[in-house]
């Protein structure tokens, strides 16, 4: 791998950890939605299994990331 396959690869690591992120912050507001005072206190199943869904993304992420910076930090990369 070239130095700028590299760096295109790390970027869509990182690119791939923010958009995980704003989606757990979307899923979050739509389950708090669900709670008072604008909610019922009942989240439905879909807010639910989009908030664990988008956790489970961003933990995938993370870790692909880490990886990453791992081997960059020494020398694999």
């Amino acid at each position: 791998m070239n130095p700028e396959e590299a760096r295109a690869e790390e970027s869509q690591a990182m690119e791939r950890v923010l958009t995980a992120t704003q989606r757990v912050k979307t899923a979050f507001s739509s389950l708090q939605s669900q709670f008072p005072p604008t909610g019922d206190g009942h989240p439905s199943q879909f807010a639910l299994t989009a908030f664990d869904a988008a956790l489970q993304e961003l933990e995938d992420a993370q870790a692909a990331f880490d990886e990453m910076l791992n081997d960059l930090l020494d020398g694999n990369r």
